[in-house]
């Protein structure tokens, strides 16, 4: 499982997120063709004034164990600062 974390402009969340599902795509068919294992790419795309992607939730599900978006917003942006 790889996590890919990125911060935009609020107004590119969306065109950052399809941008990395579709760099992403490559390299876990690759992963899964090397390695004969089962390969996942979860993206947490925010905004910079807090904006996430539509499918945070979708994604923060295949996690293990649980996740709370307002905990990982503060997260992300003490990383950022």
């Amino acid at each position: 499982m790889s996590i890919d974390v990125a911060i935009s402009a609020d107004r590119n969340v969306n065109k950052k997120e399809t941008k990395k599902i579709l760099i992403y795509e490559y390299l876990t068919i690759e992963i899964q063709r090397m390695w004969n294992v089962k390969a996942k790419v979860i993206l947490v795309i925010r905004g910079a004034n807090g904006t996430t992607s539509k499918s945070l939730r979708q994604y923060l599900r295949n996690i293990p164990g649980k996740q709370e978006i307002q905990e990982l917003k503060k997260a992300i942006l003490c990383t950022a600062h």
